[in-house]
């Protein structure tokens, strides 16, 4: 089907590159965003093969690589003494294996990058401050309601995140749970470390109840680390929460010399922290003209560094699918098909994950042993899923 009028609620990274996707496949798309402005606060995001080939196909791969940062591996390691657990390659192994790259990228970068995009397409409308407030879907169209004026559509794409109003509409109001896990989120200008302090890796340092990420972001100038500890008693779910240095440090005191020097060295301007959250897998998402896509149907922890890789397949199947079928709810309804289940496999192995990387004592010393038998091979189901040929293939993995 070309031609369509494809309405998105969301201007996140998933709602962008849904309207991208589904604009090169022919449709005439309608972004609705209630902030101002598109744009993301200062945090890193890392955009595996199964992602950066949909961003490389949309015609990104230029502003990718002139922001993003290309590790050449993966490594773990322990939370005091600093030894490594379990590591894997990366770089150009990826690439020759994958045809597509693994980034690390500043999610403003990849926010322009996109934006931009939309911006340069005939086919995308942008229109930032619109708040969908509700809409209504009859066999011939839907129609949103967006800050006091009604816009008319074939579909409408709910990309509006975890606390989605298109998600409460169609099945009602579903509060998430919290995970027990608080997050910290920081950049340190490279500058103030010692030389060849940070590897050009992506490191996850394991210790009990907690775990530290850090990566180079914007081509080596930020370090960016990611900090999880699981808490009680502070639920704030807010990505611009301000954090307090003393609090962090403090949760990662007695941690190996190498996170005390990153700490230190944050920028506290740029120090956020926030409470996890997530749902069970949904047994549906859309009816008739209206889906779902992102964290508005599959909200994924980030211990998988999956989560915006997955609305960001969502965007390439669902495009696929409107393409090449011939009725729209059928069309939605296959979409929906093609990705629950990895979906929700890859929400469960976060929610694992969780719990794997905060082990202490005998549990920890046999995780330590299987992820150094195990290596990076446990990614390859991941990595080799192509979301431009799910609609024809089957098969492809997770």
């Amino acid at each position: 089907m070309r031609n369509l009028r494809v309405l998105v609620a969301g201007g996140g990274i998933g709602g962008l590159t849904a309207a991208l996707s589904l604009a090169h496949s022919g449709c005439q798309v309608t972004v609705f965003e209630q902030s101002t402005e598109f744009a993301e606060i200062g945090a890193g995001i890392q955009l595996s093969p199964n992602a950066s080939r949909v961003l490389h196909h949309l015609g990104l791969e230029k502003a990718l690589r002139a922001t993003a940062f290309l590790p050449e591996g993966t490594q773990f390691k322990h939370w005091r003494r600093g030894h490594v657990i379990s590591e894997s390659t990366l770089g150009d192994a990826v690439l020759s294996r994958y045809g597509a790259p693994y980034y690390h990228i500043h999610r403003g970068d990849l926010m322009a990058a996109l934006v931009d995009a939309a911006r340069a397409h005939a086919g995308i409308e942008l229109l930032p401050g619109v708040v969908v407030s509700g809409f209504e879907a009859t066999p011939e169209d839907v129609c949103v309601t967006a800050t006091g004026m009604t816009h008319a559509g074939d579909v409408l794409v709910g990309a509006d995140g975890i606390h989605s109003r298109i998600q409460a509409a169609l099945w009602g109001q579903q509060a998430p749970r919290f995970t027990g896990n608080v997050a910290w989120r920081a950049l340190v200008p490279t500058a103030r470390l010692p030389t060849n302090l940070i590897p050009p890796l992506s490191t996850v340092w394991w210790g009990p109840g907690k775990h530290f990420v850090h990566y180079y972001v914007r081509g080596g100038e930020w370090v960016n680390c990611v900090c999880v500890v699981e808490k009680s008693g502070w639920q704030i779910e807010s990505w611009t929460q301000q954090g307090d240095k003393n609090e962090l440090r403090q949760d990662f005191s007695g941690w190996h010399s190498d996170i005390q020097q990153l700490l230190e060295a944050l920028d506290e301007t740029r120090l956020y922290k926030w409470a996890l959250f997530d749902r069970m897998p949904m047994p549906q998402w859309g009816k008739g003209r209206v889906t779902l896509l992102g964290d508005a149907c599959h909200p994924t922890l980030p211990f998988m560094a999956q989560g915006a890789a997955m609305a960001i397949e969502d965007a390439a199947v669902l495009a696929g699918c409107l393409q090449q079928g011939s009725d729209i709810a059928t069309a939605l309804q296959r979409y929906e098909d093609l990705r629950r289940t990895r979906t929700a496999r890859i929400q469960a192995g976060s929610r694992r994950n969780a719990r794997v990387f905060h082990l202490g004592g005998i549990p920890a010393w046999l995780r330590n042993r299987a992820a150094k038998r195990a290596g990076g091979r446990t990614m390859h189901e991941l990595y080799r899923y192509d979301a431009l040929k799910a609609v024809t293939e089957r098969g492809q993995g997770l």
